[in-house]
């Protein structure tokens, strides 16, 4: 096998094949005619038909035969196909639809606010979140406190707050700096109270 342009080469018998396949599809094809119509010259000479397209007087004009060929059994296919699917909406409809979906969805999305925001229920306020066992500060408790501070029986914190607090002693000339002088406080600023 030889190789051409970093291409292996095809083998003689493999091209001999290729070039039989296409001639005999191109054999088998022939002339384009429509289906069910003769070819020229197989029913013997036709006489031409006059200026307005008739046949010859005694002659009958030829119908189209119902015949079952490729062409005929894939157009059948194809309309069965459309029939099964939906109709396509034109553009004016679809947008439309977007708009009335649109509007749902704002809708519910007000509502489930609603129900989870009433009026009233979320309060502003500066309440320090404790330290609990871990280190960490305990905004639950914070919440709790300032919404029961406006009448209410417990809160979950929205939005929170943190501020540096340090000893005076940093602030004295030349001190070493220890990791206790200074603290970092939490606050509670908004809660949702229920």
């Amino acid at each position: 096998m030889t190789v051409v342009s970093g291409r292996p080469a095809l083998p003689s018998g493999s091209l001999v094949a290729i070039t039989s396949v296409a001639l005999l599809l191109l054999v088998a094809a022939g002339p384009a005619l429509p289906q069910g119509a003769p070819p020229q010259g197989a029913t013997g000479a036709k006489e031409q038909p006059d200026q307005q397209g008739q046949p010859p007087q005694g002659e009958v004009a030829p119908q189209p035969s119902e015949s079952p060929g490729l062409v005929d059994q894939m157009g059948k296919l194809l309309e069965k196909s459309l029939s099964v699917l939906p109709p396509l909406k034109s553009p004016s409809e679809t947008i439309g639809d977007l708009g009335t979906r649109a509007k749902d969805a704002a809708k519910d999305a007000g509502d489930a606010l609603s129900r989870l925001a009433k009026p009233g229920s979320m309060v502003s306020g500066r309440t320090i979140c404790p330290l609990a066992a871990n280190g960490m500060p305990d905004c639950k408790l914070a919440a709790d406190k300032l919404c029961q501070g406006k009448g209410y029986k417990e809160g979950k914190s929205l939005n929170t707050d943190s501020t540096q607090a340090c000893s005076a002693k940093v602030l004295i000339p030349g001190r070493q700096r220890k990791p206790d002088d200074c603290r970092t406080d939490t606050y509670v600023t908004t809660a949702l109270c229920q």
